[in-house]
């Protein structure tokens, strides 16, 4: 009986002895009508494992193998991957401490708000500057890395008057802070610091305040937000001076030149720049209103 099954129904099996038999046919075909052309008297002699068909090597037949990897570059790997890993848990080191080191000095300036410390008092002086105010790392003492004052370090805080600048208010930007007379590093733990011997709110000078934007508080945290015409308003006790903004820089921490008097009312902020960094000084210039 003919088997009438489909040949995907075939195992494989199946299919090479079908294969084998239809070469064998096919070829036995090719010999008789060879046999008939010659007319030859003699028998054709047929080699029937000639007409077999070929076996392929099982191992042949497979995807080739790819080489294996040598020792030393498995340890070289490895190694590379151990060195990547502790880099990266360094960085991640690095970065819990910085964040950890702005909280302690963000929780130093809360208690120090809540205590409501008050400046020594003693008399004024005249600004002697070296480089602006800003950083976010306390000055050392001898031996160390100086983080460099504005004043001179011994300069004594005067008693502020009935002119000297109290509160500091930025709209844009929702800053509402005191201000105290002094700029050094332990003023600015207090709010926004007003640079000794330059000009009071409302008068005729240059009134520059300046406060930190990354530690104790960061109140200066947006000033680089604030646009040309953005009112600033400086309280002197009760009494409000309005200011409107004219210009922005950002300057070297040795330029000075901020810092001079001007012959119109004027009012300079300054913060570091940028961000955490703090390679630079962000200037604010307002200029009094009319």
């Amino acid at each position: 009986m003919r088997d009438r099954r489909f040949v995907e129904d075939l195992t494989l099996e199946e299919l090479e002895q079908v294969l084998y038999v239809r070469r064998r046919e096919e070829r036995l075909e090719r010999m008789r009508r060879l046999r008939g052309s010659q007319r030859s008297s003699g028998p054709v002699v047929v080699d029937e494992d000639a007409l077999a068909p070929a076996v392929i090597p099982a191992a042949l037949a497979q995807e080739p193998v790819l080489p294996a990897k040598s020792r030393l570059q498995v340890w070289r790997e490895r190694i590379l991957a151990a060195i990547e890993g502790a880099a990266l848990i360094g960085l991640i080191a690095v970065l819990v401490s910085l964040v950890m080191t702005v909280r302690g000095l963000n929780q130093d300036w809360q208690a120090q708000q809540e205590a409501n410390a008050l400046p020594a008092p003693t008399a004024t002086a005249l600004i002697r500057a070296a480089v602006l105010p800003g950083g976010h790392t306390p000055p050392t003492l001898e031996g160390g890395e100086a983080q460099p004052l504005s004043v001179v370090p011994q300069l004594a805080i005067p008693t502020p008057g009935p002119r000297s600048a109290t509160r500091l208010v930025i709209p844009s930007i929702h800053v509402d802070v005191p201000v105290v007379e002094g700029d050094d590093w332990e003023q600015l733990k207090k709010g926004a610091g007003h640079h000794i011997g330059s000009a009071d709110p409302g008068e005729r000078g240059n009134c520059f305040i300046s406060g930190h934007n990354d530690v104790y508080g960061e109140i200066f945290r947006h000033l680089e937000d604030v646009k040309v015409g953005d009112e600033i308003i400086v309280y002197a006790g009760e009494r409000s001076y309005r200011y409107f903004v004219r210009a922005t820089r950002i300057v070297e921490p040795d330029d000075v030149s901020v810092m001079y008097p001007t012959s119109t009312s004027i009012l300079t902020l300054l913060t570091c720049y940028p961000y955490m960094v703090d390679s630079h000084r962000l200037v604010v210039i307002a200029e009094l209103e009319r």
